[in-house]
C-alpha cells in the first residue's frame, strides 16, 4: 500500500495549533485526513523514546468526537498497532489507564470550548506530552495513507472502572452517609461514572439537568445562569454539595452548601492542604492567598497551561516529598504519590476533577465548605473573556500595555492609580498600588481574550473584570 500523505504537510495546512490543552480548531478543519496526520506524527514522536504495541483512545460528548476517534484509529492501524477504544471518558480516566499500562493515549476532546470547535489531547505512555513533544508532532513528515473509510469502535469499559477504583478503594467505607451531592451531568464525559463514587461512599447523589445537547461549560467563566442554578438547586434539593466538570472532566466546579460555586484556586488550595502537599506549581493567573495562607513550603508560579504545571512539578518533585498543582480553571495535577488514609494515592500529573471534590468533602466532615473558605487570607478573583476576539488584537493590546502600562489602564478606565509591578510570565498581570491586580491573557485555545481581577473585596474584583472588558469590547 502506497502512502501518499505526509503528516507535516496536511497539517500544516490545516491551520489547527496546540493551545495549552492540546491541538484545538474548528471541526472543519479536523477533517479524517488532519486527524489522521496527527496520530502517525504522534506515533513517531512517542516510538523516538518508546515500545509499545498498543494506544489507547477516549472521546468526549461532542457530536464531532466520534468519527475524529475513528479516523484517528484507522491511521494508527496502518502501523500494526492495535486500539483500545474508551468510548466515553473524562481525560484523567483515559490518562490515569494509559499510565498504569504503559501506553500512548489520544483524548479526542475540545473541553470547555463551543461544539463548533474540537481537539486531540495526548499522553505520553508516562504522562501528558511536553511543549517540545509538540514541536515534533507538529514538524515530523510522516508519511501515511489517505483514509477511505471509518471503521467502528467497539467500547472497553476499563478506563471507566479503574477510574472509579482509584478513588473508592482508598475510602471504602459510607463517609458520606447523610449527605445529598447534586451532579450538574449536562453533557460531560464523566456523567456516567461520577455517581457510582459518590454512592459508593454512601451519599445520596440527585442528577441535575442532564444534556443531549453539547454543553460548553467553563470552570473558569461561569455563566450568570449557572451561578444561579447551583443556588436554586442546592435550596431546593437540600444540597451539601453541587458538583459539575467541563466537558471532558478534567475540570471541576465545585460549590459550597449554599450552592456558591468556589474559585478553582480556591478548590485547589484547599485540596492541597488537605492533602499536606509539601510544595505547588501553579499558574501565575491564580489567587495570591496560596502564597498569603503559609501552609506550603514553596510555591512557584508558571504560564498558564498544564504543560507548564507539569514542567514545575517535575523539578519540584527533586527537592520536595509531596508536590502538585492546581489551576485557576480547578483542574488539580497531583505531582507525586501521596498517602491517603493509609493507603498510597498514585501520582496522576494531569488535570483531575475528581480528587478535589473529594478531599473538599473530606475537609469539610468537621467545618462547612463556606467557613473553609472564610479561613483563608480573603482576597478575591473573578474571570470572563471576550469570545471571537482576534488574536493579533490581543497581542497587539498587551504589547502596549506592557510597554505604557499606565496608559493601558486609562484605556480600561482606571485613572490616578499607580502599577506597583508588571508581570509578562503569561499575558499581561498588573498589580496596582490598592492591591487590585488586572491580568490579560490571549487563549491559547480559541479566538478570546480573557481578564482576570483579583482585590480585596469581591465587588472590585467583579467590576475591575466587567469594565476593562467593556472598555476593550467598545475599542
Amino acid at each position: 500500500m502506497s502512502k501518499d500523505l505526509v503528516s507535516s504537510v496536511i497539517i500544516g495546512q490545516s491551520d489547527v495549533k496546540f493551545g495549552t490543552s492540546g491541538a484545538r480548531g474548528l471541526v472543519t478543519q479536523f477533517t479524517p485526513n488532519v486527524c489522521g496526520a496527527f496520530s502517525a506524527a504522534f506515533i513517531a514522536a512517542m516510538k523516538a523514546d518508546f515500545k509499545f504495541k498498543q494506544i489507547a483512545i477516549a472521546i468526549d460528548n461532542r457530536p464531532s468526537s466520534y468519527a475524529m476517534a475513528q479516523a484517528c484509529a484507522a491511521v494508527i492501524a496502518q502501523f500494526d498497532i492495535d486500539v483500545i477504544y474508551y468510548g466515553v471518558v473524562p481525560t484523567p480516566a483515559l490518562a490515569y489507564v494509559a499510565k498504569e499500562q504503559a501506553i500512548p493515549a489520544i483524548m479526542v476532546t475540545g473541553s470547555h470550548i463551543p461544539f463548533d470547535r474540537n481537539g486531540l489531547k495526548f499522553y505520553r505512555p508516562d504522562g501528558e506530552i511536553s511543549k517540545a513533544d509538540e514541536q515534533v508532532i507538529l514538524s515530523n513528515p510522516v508519511e501515511f495513507t489517505a483514509i477511505e473509510e471509518l471503521t467502528e469502535l467497539m467500547v472497553n469499559n476499563q478506563a471507566m472502572d479503574d477510574y472509579i477504583a482509584r478513588y473508592t478503594s482508598l475510602l471504602n467505607s459510607s463517609w458520606l452517609a447523610g449527605k445529598r451531592i447534586g451532579v450538574y451531568e449536562h453533557s460531560s464525559a464523566g456523567r456516567d461514572l461520577y455517581y457510582k463514587i459518590f454512592e459508593a461512599f454512601g451519599a445520596e447523589v440527585i442528577s441535575l439537568e442532564r444534556s443531549d445537547q453539547f454543553v460548553p461549560i467553563d470552570t473558569e467563566a461561569v455563566s450568570e445562569e449557572d451561578i444561579q442554578k447551583a443556588i436554586n438547586w442546592s435550596k431546593e434539593y437540600n444540597l451539601d454539595l453541587v458538583f459539575s466538570t467541563d466537558g471532558d472532566g478534567d475540570r471541576p466546579l465545585v460549590s459550597d452548601e449554599n450552592g456558591n460555586w468556589l474559585r478553582g484556586d480556591i478548590l485547589g488550595l484547599l485540596t492541597s492542604d488537605a492533602l499536606n502537599i509539601e510544595a505547588l506549581a501553579i499558574p501565575v493567573s491564580c489567587n495570591t492567598a496560596i502564597e498569603l495562607c503559609e501552609r506550603f513550603s514553596h510555591v512557584e508560579r508558571t504560564k498558564i497551561g498544564s504543560p507548564y504545571v507539569i514542567a514545575e512539578l517535575a523539578k519540584l518533585a527533586e527537592k520536595y516529598s509531596s508536590v502538585a498543582g492546581f489551576e485557576a480553571n480547578g483542574g488539580y495535577l497531583l505531582g507525586s504519590d501521596v498517602e491517603l488514609n493509609g493507603q498510597q494515592l498514585k501520582a496522576l500529573p494531569t488535570r483531575d476533577a475528581v480528587l478535589p471534590v473529594i478531599m473538599l468533602l473530606m475537609a469539610a466532615q468537621q467545618t462547612p465548605i463556606s467557613t473553609l473558605v472564610k479561613e483563608l487570607p480573603q482576597r478575591f478573583t473573578h474571570s470572563n473573556r471576550i469570545q471571537n476576539f482576534p488574536t493579533e488584537k490581543s497581542q497587539a493590546l498587551i504589547a502596549k500595555g506592557t510597554v505604557e502600562p499606565q496608559e493601558l489602564l486609562k484605556l480600561i478606565g482606571i485613572e490616578n492609580i499607580e502599577v506597583d509591578f508588571i508581570d509578562t510570565t503569561d499575558g499581561l498581570r498588573l498589580t496596582l498600588e490598592n492591591n487590585q491586580i488586572i491580568h490579560l491573557r490571549p487563549s491559547g485555545n480559541a479566538p478570546e481574550l480573557r481578564c482576570y481581577a483579583e482585590a480585596d473585596v469581591f465587588d472590585s474584583a467583579y467590576q475591575g473584570v466587567v469594565n476593562t472588558l467593556n472598555k476593550i469590547q467598545a475599542l
